[in-house]
């Protein structure tokens, strides 16, 4: 639809074709409550009529149609959450963490003639309906006065505000946003809902999932729907989670699993706006007093991100793809003979008897004996990890089973495009993961592998489902953004069960899919523009939730050729380097991506995969205040300066953990500008002092070094020797680096400790 820079036929999306049969759609807009009660469970309700307009430019009222009366109720859960929701929300969210409800205190409604008053039970003020007329100095009847109209602020906790309010115009009739409403079908069913908050000039926004986008997303509009991205440069995305985070320090949490529109200061800068495609509306306010308590309180609402094993911290091996034991048995015997330490071994779509062919079983004669091979990686330090995805292809062995006892959806059309489009079209049926049975049928699949000692499963795709197909619980529409919840949750919790360990490898994403990790960032080109979005992207979800990330390892795909491009050595050493400062790293792609095969810089890189088994237990302890706190392993400069207005704009470099702030060389130039906050600062590698805040500009580093500064006096557990995998770390010999006057570089004191090579 071509853009009418009218908000009814852009963000609400009418067709302004129809302005003639407005019967099609019809826009309800809220107006003041009529009655306010407090129910048996210490909720408010609020009594609103909506009022239907005309399908035009200028919106105004229809006359002669009734208004409808709806209920909105306003629940609170703890100190710093409040709910506001219209129509039933969901009784048994997958989303929302099993024990929401223990959280709820009570709310009191206090009913003055000007302002209706919300309280808790300590008296705080937690939100305030606004009744008082505006003050008019009356002097012209050139336009008629504005709609009545819903005013409401609410105060999650202190000096969060969020307000919702209707005054976003330019005369009455030409309105850029309306506080509350929904629109309805010819039917007179409610099939969208909409809220939008007041924004400020200075508001900064960051979040909704895993955005390929600059820091600050204010100006920015996005379609809340997971598709295969395919890259990192576009506004697709893998991850769409609907919260974001504002610098007037709240957050809002979209609770929908349907297709959702947020523009946050875009359509109007005056406000935030959301549209979902369902006829409820829930959204959850969220007070901090600093976007690391906002992403706290938003766990504690949607769930905390669990420790992965040790041994997913050290180095994972792959390529698309490996196709038989010997040749995997030869990478392992070279690693280790050339002193590369690596814990994890994946195969991607070459295990099964064809390529990309799920079947959830290994080739007979490339395979010959799965369980010993398993067995033998294990006996050298090799944990295994498996490719797979959630369709049935038309040749799978499983179809009949599977489409007899409905564990795919039974779909309308049976059409496939054929080959692979990296799309779930290309196969005969989705798995219903709604449907308990299938859930088990799908685990028994894994469990037999995971027996032999699979350790993990990479759980990839699950962006799209088929949307012609029929689920037991859930339409198509509600359950295309959850499904990657539900499809990680079966496969985490049988591989849990089996091995002890909870971890999957994961790439699409929902609000809640931060409970089980691993996540990465999809199908990177293997370019420095494919890094630098890939950092951009991780950065926004560790802002949405999300604790654990990664990214393949120097980009999965060649450019131009998606297949056989040859990778720069300055890029696969730079991504190395961005990947040793991520919480976890894997070397994943299209053509070979094992050292050795780049011997020019293999020595580099060889040093730094050493620092990485020198960096875990430092790396053990973040991921463990991950799994407690509101922080990512990987966090945005704002989280730890959100006072700091350059920090909420820079996306090119940032900390991981407490103790490093880091800025991947995204260039082949090996110089860039580097943004250093308030504080004393020691440059890892060189150990040189420089105070902040200040910007340090052109900032080289050769190569063989990255621009890494720790804060003086951090204090930074390391482990001092060598090793070829996790199991032969010995935790009672870590060693505690205090950065200070003296430290002179993590390669004298690797040097020192008869560590690393070179």
């Amino acid at each position: 639809m071509k853009h009418t820079n009218y908000p009814y036929f852009d963000f609400l999306e009418f067709d302004p074709e129809k302005r003639a049969n407005p019967s099609e759609r019809s826009l309800w807009i809220a107006e003041k409550p009529e009655g306010g009660t407090t129910n048996e469970n210490g909720e408010v309700e609020f009594t609103v009529p909506f009022s239907c307009q005309k399908n035009e430019n200028n919106i105004e009222k229809k006359q002669g149609v009734d208004r409808q009366l709806q209920k909105l109720k306003l629940t609170a859960y703890g100190e710093n959450v409040l709910r506001l929701s219209l129509g039933e929300v969901y009784p048994d969210s997958p989303m929302l963490s099993k024990d929401l409800e223990t959280r709820r205190g009570p709310l009191f409604l206090e009913q003055e003639e000007d302002i209706w008053t919300i309280r808790d039970d300590a008296t705080n003020t937690k939100g305030e309906i606004d009744f008082a007329e505006e003050l008019i100095s009356h002097w012209s009847d050139l336009l008629p006065p504005p709609q009545d109209a819903l005013k409401a602020t609410f105060y999650p906790k202190g000096s969060s505000v969020v307000s919702i309010q209707d005054y976003d115009q330019f005369f009455p009739a030409r309105r850029e946003a309306f506080s509350l409403a929904y629109i309805t079908g010819e039917e007179g069913e409610i099939q969208q809902t909409y809220i939008s908050i007041k924004a400020t000039h200075k508001e900064r926004f960051c979040g909704t999932g895993e955005r390929f986008s600059k820091m600050d997303l204010s100006g920015k509009t996005f379609w809340l729907k997971n598709q295969d991205a395919q890259g990192t440069n576009n506004k697709r995305a893998y991850k769409n989670v609907p919260f974001y985070i504002s610098s007037e320090g709240y957050g809002l949490f979209l609770h929908t699993s349907y297709e959702a529109k947020i523009s946050l200061a875009d359509h109007s800068s005056r406000s935030v706006q959301l549209l979902v495609s369902e006829p409820r509306l829930d959204v959850f306010f969220i007070g901090g007093d600093s976007p690391a308590e906002i992403l706290y309180a938003y766990r504690q609402l949607t769930g905390f991100p669990s420790l992965p094993p040790l041994w997913s911290f050290g180095i994972w091996m792959s390529r698309m793809t490996y196709f038989a034991a010997n040749e995997v048995m030869e990478i392992c015997e070279r690693l280790r003979a050339e002193d590369f330490p690596c814990d994890v071994i994946h195969l991607d779509t070459g295990w099964f008897r064809t390529d990309w062919l799920c079947e959830w079983r290994f080739h007979p004669e490339r395979f010959p004996d799965p369980k010993g091979f398993v067995q033998e990686l294990l006996e050298n330090g090799f944990r295994l990890s498996l490719w797979q995805m959630p369709y049935i292809a038309e040749e799978a062995i499983q179809l009949q089973e599977a489409r007899e006892n409905n564990y795919i959806g039974p779909r309308k059309s049976t059409g496939l495009q054929g080959g692979s489009n990296f799309s779930a079209l290309d196969y005969a049926g989705t798995i219903d993961f709604t449907y308990t049975a299938a859930k088990k049928w799908y685990q028994d699949l894994l469990k037999e592998l995971l027996e032999m000692g699979v350790a993990c499963i990479k759980t990839d795709f699950g962006e799209e489902i088929h949307m012609d197909a029929t689920y037991k619980e859930m339409d198509a529409k509600g359950l295309a953004n959850l499904y990657g919840l539900l499809y990680q949750e079966a496969a985490y919790e049988v591989t849990q069960d089996i091995s002890g360990e909870g971890i999957i490898w994961a790439r699409s994403g929902w609000a809640g899919c931060q409970r089980f990790p691993v996540h990465w960032g999809g199908d990177a080109a293997a370019s420095w523009e494919g890094m630098a979005g890939s950092l951009k992207g991780g950065l926004h979800l560790g802002l949405s939730g999300f604790g654990f990330w990664s990214h393949d390892v120097p980009g999965f795909h060649g450019v131009p050729d998606f297949m056989n491009s040859v990778i720069p050595d300055d890029l696969y050493v730079r991504w190395t380097q961005f990947g040793v400062f991520t919480s976890h790293i894997r070397y994943h792609g299209t053509s070979k991506r094992e050292p050795y095969s780049f011997p020019g810089i293999s020595e580099i890189v060889k040093r730094w995969w050493h620092l990485r088994y020198a960096l875990l237990p430092y790396i053990l302890e973040s991921s463990i205040q991950t799994t407690n706190s509101g922080l990512p392993v990987l966090r945005g400069m704002l989280l730890h300066f959100p006072d700091d207005h350059a920090c909420w704009h820079i996306d090119d470099q940032y900390f991981f953990g407490d103790a490093f702030l880091v800025a991947p060389m995204l260039t082949s130039e090996d110089c860039r500008d580097v943004y250093l906050p308030e504080g004393s600062w020691v440059h890892f590698f060189s150990g040189k002092q420089t105070e902040g805040p200040r910007w340090l500009k052109n900032h080289k580093e050769e190569l063989a070094d990255m621009p890494v500064w720790t804060k003086e006096g951090a204090k930074v557990p390391l482990n001092p020797k060598k090793v070829n995998h996790t199991g032969e770390i010995d935790p009672e010999k870590t060693l505690e680096l205090k950065i200070g006057e003296n430290f002179k570089g993590i390669w004298y004191w690797m040097e020192k400790n008869q560590f690393a090579n070179g």
